[in-house]
Parts: C-alpha cells; structure tokens; sequence
C-alpha cells in the first residue's frame, strides 16, 4: 500500500479521544452510578456521588480563579477529598501536587514555593506544620481550604477562610468542563528527593496515568469491582494511581486515617477487602502483629509491594494469612511501578522458602512498559543475564515522567541515554528476572518513603560538635532501611549518639532522622572523597 490508500483517515473526534483517566470516572457515574466508590468510616460515596462532588470541586476552583496548568496542593490523609481531589482538580484543568504529610515545615515551604501553588487544600490536623511552612513562605499569596475532618478525633486549627465542604458549593455550573484535548497534558506535580537535598519536581501526564491504570489491572489480573484497601499513602506517586485503577474497574476504595496492623486486619474483615498495596514495611506490621490486634481473614486477598526488598520470611509469613504478595519495582518518575514479579505455574511445586525467595525478586516488565533494561554503568550496554553481572535499570515507555518541573538539565540528564535512567543497581537472572542489588543514588527506603542521604548530612553538619559526616542505608527487619550516619567529631569536641539524632529530628521529619550513629574516622580516597560503598558494607554487617 501506498500513502494515497491512507487519504482522509485523519485522527479525528469520531476515531480519536485523548488518553486520561478522568473518561473511567465519567463511564462509572453512567455505568456503575449506584455502585460504592469509597468508604471511610461512617462516610460512604457511590460512584455517581463521588462523580458529582469531583465536578463540584473542578467548579470551585475554577469560581477561585484556578486556570489551566495552575497547581493545586494537598496536604492530606487518606480521606475521600484526596480521593476527589484525583479526578476534581484535573477536571478543571489544573495540576494536582500532592505533599508528603510527613516533611518537615521548611521542606513543606520549599514545595509550595517551588510548584507555584495558587490554592492549598489541607487537613487541620496538620496545621502546625503547614502554618510553619507559610510562615516560612512569608507573602505567600496562596487561597487556603480546611479539611475539617470530624472523624480525625480531635479539632485542628483552621488556616483558611472556609471549609472543603462549604468550598464545594462555591462553583458556578459543575459540569462545565471537558477532558482534556491533549493527553501529554500535565495532571500530577509529584515531588521526590532524589539524591540532593532539595526534592524534585516530577510531572505526570494524563497518557501515563491513564495506561498505568489499565496495566495495573492487567499486571495484577484485578476483577470487575475489587475492594481495595488505600493503605498506600494518596501522597506517595499519587497512591501508585490506584484511585484511577479503581475508577476503571469500578472498585470500592476503603480509606483510613491512618495504618496500622489492627486498621487493616479490622478492614479486611469488615469490609471484606480483596486487595491492598503497602510497603514492606506494612506487611512486617501485618505478621509480627500481637493476637489481640489480629482477625481471621477467611477470603483471599491479594497484596501488591514495593518500596526496599521485601524479606522472603515476610512474605511466606505473609502467604500463611491467607494473602498473596506480588512485588513490583518502580519510582515516583515512572508513575510507580513498571516492574513486577510474575508467578509462573512451574514454581508452584517449589518448596515454599523457595517460592518466597522468587516472590522477593523483582521480576520482568509491566504490561504497558515499553522497555526496561540493566545497562553497564560505563558502556551503557545491556548486562548478560548471569544473575551477577551489575548494572543500571533504566526504562523507557508512556509511563515515564513528562520531566522534572522547573529543571531542564535534570530532565535532560534523566533521558541522556534515550531511556529513564533509575539510579538503581540490578542483576538480571537467566530467565530475564530483575533483581536490584543497591543504588547508584544515595536514596535511603525507609517503609515506601525516599530519604536523602545528602539532605540528613546536611543536618548533622550544622551539629557544632561535626567535622565529617555520612549517612548511607542500614537494612532493617521493619522499615527495610533506616539512615545510618558515621561521624568523626571536631577535635576536644563531645557529642553522643541521641545528641545527634535529637539534632537531626529538630531540623528534619522523624523519619529522616538518623536511627544509628557510628563515631569514627571515615574512610577516604587521597583527594578526600568519602568512600561511601566502605561505609554501606559496614551498615550491613552492624549486629
């Protein structure tokens, strides 16, 4: 055939509609209307509803002055407004950026400043450090809403002038929008820290969100109307895009405040959930719970993992619950996972040790991944698959990151090689599986969530007793990682292990605080460069 046998088969509305997952939201209200969409405590939304109120939030904002590409923030829990604020805040053109609730208020300040935020959503029980943060932001400009949640147990301070409630009737005609005509429109700013102090900003697009949905629903072979358990933070790589997963098969999402091994068992059993995600973290929390926090789960349920390795003893502790693990691999810049460990039916005889020891591997592409290879760090050419060989992971497909916001360089450097380079250090076994060895970036896992190691160092050198710092990873049974620093001290000075930590926690989130402090004098090469890879072995083989 020639180009003439093509003439007049133009992409056109009759053949061609932009990729996003707002569409999922829109066939659920006409499909699926009367079907539960999410349930928080004595809270409980159809799916028509959860529509409606979406529509009505994209109306307030845009009554608010909101315009296409504008950011929206969120400082929030697992609530139903995160949930809305996923489809609500693209349905008015705007870009949704979701903030870790657990940063500190000077790194809360940079990301608002940084995005650009015109309106801020956030939970009053999170006011102390979200007034910090503005106030650190001085003229900030920034149209604060409450989120007054009666069910938080206790009443936090209102920042704004009005609540999300009362903010939902502010709009002029709700349905007055429509998806998006370009689907490489920006919908997410999701910021991450990266290997500097300062986090980056990655930015979503409406394709990738839209695919990753679907793939999530073939990767993890989900049925029509899953009952799915938010224990992922709605923060964290936008809740891995399950809200939209869940709107393109019309789950049911269970929210909670909080996470905890009785939260979920409880959930589990009450509202009869077949699927969670979670940190490995979460499925320590989850075997090593005490009875008294524990129910019998009685139906399958399905658990997808990511963040550090796993232990394979978790996860055959795990299969004696009655939940099945897959593991995925991914980052905040590929829209999460793109990687995941499918079971083969030739395994199943395997002792279960051995079943568990696969599971804790990595595993082969996700269903809509283009491409992920492990590439020499020198030659950038593929690693043979001995299962020892190391290299790079990097990645290429529709589930990549538009780029870094506000970066160029970054983003530019991000795609030198014309894939996403991951900073993450694998070996690929003889039957194609990936399995991540360490990390060329010094990121620190601790339970899901990224730490900079560049960014704790900083903290500890502000102690006035430091002369050397460095912090690497330490693995740990519960969290999978924890910041371990070495320190050599200022001649005639003293300082002990709490007195740097207490330090750190007074300048950083309790989480990136260091959970061991080693004195000693580090190791260095002759031009007085760290040697960080003596330092990581050192943290392993701590007893």
């Amino acid at each position: 055939m020639t180009a003439e046998h093509f003439a007049g088969m133009d992409a056109v509305r009759a053949n061609y509609a932009a990729l996003t997952p707002l569409s999922f939201l829109v066939r659920c209200r006409d499909v699926f209307g009367d079907r539960e969409a999410v349930i928080y405590g004595n809270r409980s939304y159809t799916w028509r509803q959860l529509h409606d109120r979406s529509e009505q939030l994209a109306a307030a904002l845009k009554a608010a002055g909101i315009a296409k590409d504008d950011v929206v923030s969120l400082m929030a829990a697992n609530t139903p407004e995160m949930v809305e604020a996923h489809f609500g805040v693209p349905m008015s053109g705007a870009v949704l950026n979701t903030i870790n609730t657990r940063l500190d208020p000077e790194t809360i300040a940079y990301i608002l400043g940084h995005a650009g935020t015109k309106l801020l959503i956030t939970d009053t029980q999170l006011a102390p450090n979200v007034k910090l943060a503005l106030e650190h932001m001085g003229d900030h400009g920034i149209k604060i809403i409450d989120i007054d949640d009666a069910q938080a147990g206790t009443t936090g301070e209102r920042l704004g002038d009005m609540d999300y409630d009362t903010f939902l009737t502010t709009g002029n005609d709700p349905t007055d929008w429509q998806l998006p005509d370009d689907e490489w429109d920006a919908i997410t700013l999701s910021y991450t820290s990266g290997t500097s102090g300062r986090p980056k900003g990655v930015v979503y697009h409406h394709r990738g969100s839209y695919l990753m949905a679907l793939g999530t629903i073939t990767g993890w072979a989900l049925p029509a109307h899953p009952r799915y358990l938010y224990t992922v933070p709605l923060f964290h790589c936008n809740g891995w895009g399950h809200a939209w997963t869940m709107a393109a098969c019309a789950g049911t999402i269970i929210c909670n405040r909080t996470v905890s091994a009785r939260v979920i068992f409880d959930a589990i059993v009450d509202h009869n959930v077949t699927h969670f995600g979670g940190a490995p973290v979460v499925l320590g929390m989850l075997v090593n719970a005490p009875e008294d926090e524990r129910r019998e789960i009685t139906h399958p349920v399905k658990v997808m993992t990511a963040g550090a390795p796993p232990p394979a003893a978790i996860i055959e502790k795990c299969s004696a619950l009655g939940m099945e693990v897959l593991q995925v691999y991914g980052l905040t810049e590929t829209f999460g996972h793109v990687v995941e460990c499918v079971w083969r039916d030739e395994w199943n005889d395997l002792p279960l040790d051995e079943q568990a020891t696969i599971k804790a591997r990595q595993g082969v592409r996700f269903p809509v991944t283009e491409d992920v290879t492990v590439v020499d760090v020198s030659t950038r050419e593929p690693v043979p698959a001995d299962g020892k060989t190391q290299g790079e992971i990097t990645v290429r497909g529709n589930t990549v990151m538009k780029g870094y916001f506000r970066d160029p360089q970054a983003t530019a450097d991000a795609f030198a090689d014309g894939a996403f380079k991951s900073g993450d250090i694998a070996v690929v076994h003889p039957n194609g599986y990936i399995e991540i060895k360490d990390r060329l970036k010094d990121v620190i896992i601790s339970g899901g969530e990224n730490i900079s190691s560049v960014e704790v160092e900083g903290a500890i050198y502000k102690h006035p007793a430091v002369a050397v710092a460095a912090v690497v990873a330490r693995p740990d049974e519960k969290w999978g990682e924890t910041p371990c620093a070495f320190v050599e001290l200022k001649p005639g000075e003293t300082a002990s292990e709490q007195d740097i930590i207490e330090h750190c926690r007074a300048l950083l989130a309790g989480f990136k605080a260091p959970k061991t402090v080693i004195f000693e004098e580090l190791p260095k090469t002759a031009t007085g460069k760290i040697q960080k890879f003596a330092l990581r072995e050192r943290a392993r083989n701590l007893s």
